[in-house]
Protein backbone atom coordinates (compact mmCIF):
# COMPACT_ATOMS: atom_id res chain seq x y z
CA UNK A 1 0.00 0.00 0.00
CA UNK A 2 0.92 3.11 -0.93
CA UNK A 3 2.90 4.77 2.62
CA UNK A 4 1.02 8.46 1.74
CA UNK A 5 -2.09 7.31 1.62
CA UNK A 6 -4.72 7.62 4.72
CA UNK A 7 -5.78 4.23 5.50
CA UNK A 8 -9.03 4.44 5.90
CA UNK A 9 -11.09 2.39 8.25
CA UNK A 10 -14.58 0.65 9.46
CA UNK A 11 -14.94 -0.06 13.45
CA UNK A 12 -17.47 -2.33 14.22
CA UNK A 13 -19.14 -2.40 17.93
CA UNK A 14 -19.26 0.88 19.62
CA UNK A 15 -19.16 -0.35 23.23
CA UNK A 16 -16.65 0.03 25.55
CA UNK A 17 -13.94 -2.10 23.56
CA UNK A 18 -14.51 -0.25 20.71
CA UNK A 19 -14.22 3.26 21.82
CA UNK A 20 -10.61 2.51 23.27
CA UNK A 21 -9.79 2.03 19.62
CA UNK A 22 -11.40 5.18 18.51
CA UNK A 23 -9.13 6.91 21.48
CA UNK A 24 -6.08 5.34 20.48
CA UNK A 25 -6.56 5.75 16.42
CA UNK A 26 -6.99 9.44 16.90
CA UNK A 27 -2.86 9.35 18.41
CA UNK A 28 -1.64 7.50 14.90
CA UNK A 29 -1.28 9.44 11.92
CA UNK A 30 -2.83 8.77 8.29
CA UNK A 31 -5.09 6.76 10.11
CA UNK A 32 -9.24 7.76 9.44
CA UNK A 33 -12.06 5.92 10.60
CA UNK A 34 -14.98 6.52 7.85
CA UNK A 35 -17.49 4.04 8.96
CA UNK A 36 -19.40 3.14 12.76
CA UNK A 37 -21.29 0.15 12.92
CA UNK A 38 -23.25 -0.95 15.91
CA UNK A 39 -26.76 -2.65 17.15
CA UNK A 40 -28.36 0.85 18.19
CA UNK A 41 -28.77 3.59 15.51
CA UNK A 42 -28.89 6.26 18.15
CA UNK A 43 -25.97 5.47 20.31
CA UNK A 44 -24.04 4.70 17.11
CA UNK A 45 -24.57 8.07 16.12
CA UNK A 46 -23.86 9.75 19.15
CA UNK A 47 -20.52 8.35 19.11
CA UNK A 48 -19.92 8.65 15.68
CA UNK A 49 -20.57 12.77 16.16
CA UNK A 50 -17.85 12.82 19.05
CA UNK A 51 -15.28 11.44 16.95
CA UNK A 52 -16.30 12.76 13.71
CA UNK A 53 -17.32 9.40 11.76
CA UNK A 54 -19.34 10.69 8.73
CA UNK A 55 -21.18 6.90 7.76
CA UNK A 56 -23.31 4.87 10.15
CA UNK A 57 -24.99 1.91 10.16
CA UNK A 58 -26.44 -1.20 11.93
CA UNK A 59 -25.17 -3.65 9.55
CA UNK A 60 -21.66 -4.41 8.75
CA UNK A 61 -22.21 -5.25 4.65
CA UNK A 62 -23.58 -1.82 4.61
CA UNK A 63 -19.75 -1.01 5.44
CA UNK A 64 -18.17 -2.97 3.83
CA UNK A 65 -19.80 -1.89 0.52
CA UNK A 66 -17.59 0.95 0.78
CA UNK A 67 -15.28 1.32 -1.88
CA UNK A 68 -13.02 3.31 0.17
CA UNK A 69 -12.64 1.58 3.63
CA UNK A 70 -9.09 -0.55 3.35
CA UNK A 71 -9.60 -2.01 6.47
CA UNK A 72 -11.75 -3.26 9.44
CA UNK A 73 -11.37 -3.53 13.25
CA UNK A 74 -14.19 -6.01 14.43
CA UNK A 75 -15.30 -5.36 18.35
CA UNK A 76 -18.23 -6.92 18.39
CA UNK A 77 -19.99 -9.41 20.20
CA UNK A 78 -17.54 -12.84 20.79
CA UNK A 79 -20.14 -15.34 18.90
CA UNK A 80 -19.97 -12.83 15.35
CA UNK A 81 -16.14 -12.45 15.18
CA UNK A 82 -14.89 -15.18 13.00
CA UNK A 83 -18.22 -15.50 10.63
CA UNK A 84 -17.54 -11.17 10.55
CA UNK A 85 -14.24 -11.67 10.09
CA UNK A 86 -14.23 -13.84 6.99
CA UNK A 87 -16.45 -11.63 5.48
CA UNK A 88 -14.33 -8.66 5.99
CA UNK A 89 -11.35 -10.72 4.12
CA UNK A 90 -13.89 -12.02 1.72
CA UNK A 91 -14.65 -8.16 1.05
CA UNK A 92 -11.06 -7.30 0.59
CA UNK A 93 -10.33 -5.67 3.45
CA UNK A 94 -7.59 -5.99 6.03
CA UNK A 95 -9.31 -7.23 9.24
CA UNK A 96 -7.71 -6.71 13.32
CA UNK A 97 -10.35 -8.68 15.27
CA UNK A 98 -11.00 -8.54 18.85
CA UNK A 99 -9.92 -11.06 21.20
CA UNK A 100 -11.19 -13.90 20.96
CA UNK A 101 -10.76 -14.64 17.28
CA UNK A 102 -13.44 -17.22 17.56
CA UNK A 103 -15.00 -19.52 20.22
CA UNK A 104 -14.65 -22.54 18.86
CA UNK A 105 -11.45 -24.03 16.93
CA UNK A 106 -13.11 -25.05 13.54
CA UNK A 107 -13.70 -21.17 13.53
CA UNK A 108 -10.53 -20.61 14.23
CA UNK A 109 -9.18 -22.58 11.48
CA UNK A 110 -11.58 -21.23 8.96
CA UNK A 111 -10.32 -17.43 9.51
CA UNK A 112 -6.84 -18.11 9.19
CA UNK A 113 -8.00 -20.39 6.10
CA UNK A 114 -9.52 -17.02 4.59
CA UNK A 115 -6.69 -14.99 5.34
CA UNK A 116 -4.53 -17.27 3.46
CA UNK A 117 -7.11 -17.20 0.61
CA UNK A 118 -7.20 -13.81 0.18
CA UNK A 119 -3.27 -12.65 1.09
CA UNK A 120 -4.57 -9.42 2.97
CA UNK A 121 -3.80 -8.92 6.75
CA UNK A 122 -5.82 -10.26 9.52
CA UNK A 123 -4.67 -9.94 13.47
CA UNK A 124 -6.45 -10.71 16.47
CA UNK A 125 -6.40 -8.24 19.26
CA UNK A 126 -4.22 -10.17 21.68
CA UNK A 127 -3.34 -7.13 23.66
CA UNK A 128 -0.91 -8.52 26.34
CA UNK A 129 1.91 -9.13 23.58
CA UNK A 130 1.69 -5.05 22.68
CA UNK A 131 1.20 -4.10 26.76
CA UNK A 132 4.72 -2.29 27.70
CA UNK A 133 5.28 -4.09 30.71
CA UNK A 134 5.01 -7.33 29.01
CA UNK A 135 7.01 -5.94 25.89
CA UNK A 136 9.87 -5.06 28.99
CA UNK A 137 9.89 -8.62 29.80
CA UNK A 138 9.68 -10.14 26.38
CA UNK A 139 12.61 -8.09 25.71
CA UNK A 140 14.78 -9.65 28.61
CA UNK A 141 13.66 -12.96 27.33
CA UNK A 142 14.39 -12.39 23.92
CA UNK A 143 18.20 -10.59 25.19
CA UNK A 144 18.95 -14.04 26.90
CA UNK A 145 19.04 -12.10 30.45
CA UNK A 146 15.73 -13.96 31.95
CA UNK A 147 14.57 -17.58 31.61
CA UNK A 148 11.06 -18.09 31.94
CA UNK A 149 10.57 -20.88 34.80
CA UNK A 150 7.05 -19.88 36.21
CA UNK A 151 4.18 -17.74 34.95
CA UNK A 152 1.32 -17.19 37.81
CA UNK A 153 -1.84 -15.59 36.29
CA UNK A 154 -4.64 -14.35 37.97
CA UNK A 155 -7.94 -12.41 36.02
CA UNK A 156 -10.54 -11.78 38.45
CA UNK A 157 -14.16 -10.12 37.47
CA UNK A 158 -17.02 -9.91 40.18
CA UNK A 159 -19.40 -10.65 37.13
CA UNK A 160 -23.06 -11.72 38.75
CA UNK A 161 -24.52 -10.03 35.50
CA UNK A 162 -23.94 -9.56 32.29
CA UNK A 163 -22.23 -5.95 32.15
CA UNK A 164 -19.43 -4.43 30.28
CA UNK A 165 -16.10 -2.65 31.07
CA UNK A 166 -18.61 0.47 31.57
CA UNK A 167 -21.12 -1.28 33.53
CA UNK A 168 -23.64 -1.25 30.74
CA UNK A 169 -25.98 -4.30 29.89
CA UNK A 170 -24.55 -6.68 27.85
CA UNK A 171 -26.18 -8.47 24.77
CA UNK A 172 -23.85 -11.56 25.00
CA UNK A 173 -22.45 -13.89 27.58
CA UNK A 174 -18.28 -13.40 28.40
CA UNK A 175 -16.39 -16.63 28.52
CA UNK A 176 -13.94 -17.92 31.05
CA UNK A 177 -12.23 -19.81 28.94
CA UNK A 178 -12.53 -18.80 25.35
CA UNK A 179 -12.13 -14.96 26.09
CA UNK A 180 -10.54 -14.19 29.55
CA UNK A 181 -8.21 -17.54 29.25
CA UNK A 182 -6.83 -17.18 25.23
CA UNK A 183 -5.28 -13.65 26.57
CA UNK A 184 -3.15 -15.73 29.08
CA UNK A 185 -2.75 -19.00 27.00
CA UNK A 186 -1.02 -16.95 24.10
CA UNK A 187 1.12 -14.50 26.17
CA UNK A 188 2.81 -17.50 28.16
CA UNK A 189 3.47 -19.38 24.44
CA UNK A 190 4.43 -16.21 23.44
CA UNK A 191 7.09 -15.13 26.62
CA UNK A 192 8.04 -18.50 26.92
CA UNK A 193 9.13 -18.69 23.18
CA UNK A 194 7.89 -22.36 23.00
CA UNK A 195 4.80 -24.12 22.15
CA UNK A 196 2.27 -25.47 25.07
CA UNK A 197 2.79 -29.12 24.98
CA UNK A 198 0.70 -30.01 27.83
CA UNK A 199 -2.89 -28.44 29.18
CA UNK A 200 -5.35 -28.85 32.06
CA UNK A 201 -8.39 -27.59 33.09
CA UNK A 202 -10.95 -28.04 36.03
CA UNK A 203 -13.73 -25.39 36.44
CA UNK A 204 -16.41 -24.72 39.62
CA UNK A 205 -20.29 -24.62 39.46
CA UNK A 206 -22.27 -24.06 36.74
CA UNK A 207 -24.18 -20.54 36.38
CA UNK A 208 -27.62 -21.43 36.78
CA UNK A 209 -28.99 -18.25 34.68
CA UNK A 210 -25.90 -17.77 32.31
CA UNK A 211 -24.94 -21.45 31.66
CA UNK A 212 -20.91 -21.09 32.37
CA UNK A 213 -18.47 -21.72 35.18
CA UNK A 214 -17.58 -18.92 37.13
CA UNK A 215 -14.49 -20.00 38.25
CA UNK A 216 -11.91 -21.59 36.50
CA UNK A 217 -8.10 -23.00 36.97
CA UNK A 218 -5.59 -23.66 34.32
CA UNK A 219 -2.11 -25.47 34.15
CA UNK A 220 0.03 -25.09 31.40
CA UNK A 221 3.14 -26.72 30.09
CA UNK A 222 5.80 -25.45 27.33
CA UNK A 223 7.63 -27.38 25.41
CA UNK A 224 11.07 -26.09 27.06
CA UNK A 225 10.04 -27.06 31.10
CA UNK A 226 8.35 -23.33 31.15
CA UNK A 227 4.99 -23.92 33.37
CA UNK A 228 1.56 -21.44 33.80
CA UNK A 229 -0.84 -21.40 36.78
CA UNK A 230 -3.88 -19.41 35.82
CA UNK A 231 -6.83 -19.09 38.13
CA UNK A 232 -10.12 -17.44 36.51
CA UNK A 233 -13.13 -16.19 38.22
CA UNK A 234 -16.34 -14.28 37.55
CA UNK A 235 -16.77 -14.44 41.49
CA UNK A 236 -14.10 -12.54 42.67
CA UNK A 237 -15.15 -9.14 45.30
CA UNK A 238 -12.40 -7.74 44.88
CA UNK A 239 -9.53 -5.22 42.30
CA UNK A 240 -10.91 -6.22 38.86
CA UNK A 241 -8.56 -7.67 35.85
CA UNK A 242 -5.45 -9.74 35.19
CA UNK A 243 -2.24 -9.66 37.34
CA UNK A 244 0.90 -11.72 36.44
CA UNK A 245 3.79 -13.12 38.17
CA UNK A 246 6.34 -14.08 35.71
CA UNK A 247 9.03 -15.80 37.32
CA UNK A 248 12.45 -16.62 35.96
CA UNK A 249 15.96 -17.89 36.67
CA UNK A 250 17.17 -14.78 36.96
CA UNK A 251 14.59 -12.00 38.32
CA UNK A 252 10.34 -12.28 39.10
CA UNK A 253 8.38 -9.53 37.86
CA UNK A 254 4.86 -8.25 38.31
CA UNK A 255 2.67 -6.84 35.53
CA UNK A 256 -0.24 -4.77 36.62
CA UNK A 257 -2.17 -3.49 33.87
CA UNK A 258 0.62 -1.14 32.62
CA UNK A 259 2.76 -1.07 35.63
CA UNK A 260 5.83 -3.19 36.42
CA UNK A 261 6.95 -4.09 39.45
CA UNK A 262 10.15 -6.50 39.96
CA UNK A 263 9.80 -9.55 43.05
CA UNK A 264 10.61 -7.08 46.20
CA UNK A 265 7.40 -4.36 44.70
CA UNK A 266 9.49 -2.13 43.28
CA UNK A 267 8.57 -0.20 39.62
CA UNK A 268 10.36 -0.26 36.76
CA UNK A 269 9.64 2.29 34.44
CA UNK A 270 8.47 0.91 31.45
CA UNK A 271 7.93 4.68 29.62
CA UNK A 272 10.37 4.26 27.17
CA UNK A 273 9.56 0.59 26.14
CA UNK A 274 7.05 1.89 23.54
CA UNK A 275 5.67 5.19 21.58
CA UNK A 276 3.07 4.68 23.70
CA UNK A 277 1.52 3.61 27.14
CA UNK A 278 -1.94 2.39 25.43
CA UNK A 279 -1.16 -1.32 24.38
CA UNK A 280 -4.51 -0.97 22.44
CA UNK A 281 -2.66 1.95 20.21
CA UNK A 282 -0.05 -0.14 20.08
CA UNK A 283 -1.86 -3.30 18.72
CA UNK A 284 -3.68 -0.50 16.04
CA UNK A 285 -0.53 1.12 15.24
CA UNK A 286 0.92 -2.48 14.53
CA UNK A 287 -2.20 -3.39 12.37
CA UNK A 288 -1.78 -0.52 10.20
CA UNK A 289 2.11 -0.28 9.48
CA UNK A 290 1.82 -4.60 8.65
CA UNK A 291 -0.68 -3.12 5.87
CA UNK A 292 1.54 -0.43 4.99
CA UNK A 293 4.51 -2.57 4.89
CA UNK A 294 2.69 -5.54 3.43
CA UNK A 295 3.79 -7.74 5.98
CA UNK A 296 2.51 -10.46 8.68
CA UNK A 297 1.49 -8.35 11.95
CA UNK A 298 2.35 -9.38 15.16
CA UNK A 299 -0.57 -11.65 16.43
CA UNK A 300 -1.52 -12.60 13.03
CA UNK A 301 -4.95 -14.92 13.08
CA UNK A 302 -1.88 -17.28 12.11
CA UNK A 303 0.51 -16.65 15.05
CA UNK A 304 -2.38 -17.19 17.48
CA UNK A 305 -3.86 -20.34 16.21
CA UNK A 306 -2.43 -22.53 18.93
CA UNK A 307 -3.44 -20.74 21.61
CA UNK A 308 -7.32 -21.64 20.01
CA UNK A 309 -5.92 -25.25 19.48
CA UNK A 310 -5.20 -25.40 23.50
CA UNK A 311 -8.19 -24.02 24.45
CA UNK A 312 -10.29 -26.49 22.39
CA UNK A 313 -8.46 -29.55 23.90
CA UNK A 314 -9.03 -27.54 27.55
CA UNK A 315 -13.32 -27.17 26.57
CA UNK A 316 -13.28 -31.09 25.65
CA UNK A 317 -11.72 -32.09 29.05
CA UNK A 318 -13.89 -29.79 30.90
CA UNK A 319 -17.18 -31.33 29.13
Amino acid sequence: MNSSKTIKVALAGAGAFGIKHLDGIKNIAGVEVVSLVSRDLEKTREVAAKYGIGHVTTDLADSLALAEVDAVILCTPTQMHASQAIACLKAGKHVQVEIPMADSLADAEAVVAAQKASGLVAMCGHTRRFNPSHQWVHHKIGAGELNLQQMDVQTYFFRRTNTNALGQARSWTDHLLWHHAAHTVDLFAYQAGSPIVQANAIQGPIHPELGIAMDMSIQLKAANGAICTLSLSFNNDGPLGTFFRYIGDNGTYLARYDDLFNGKDEKIDVSKVDVSMNGIELQDREFFAAIREGREPNASVAQVLPCYQVLHKLEQQLS
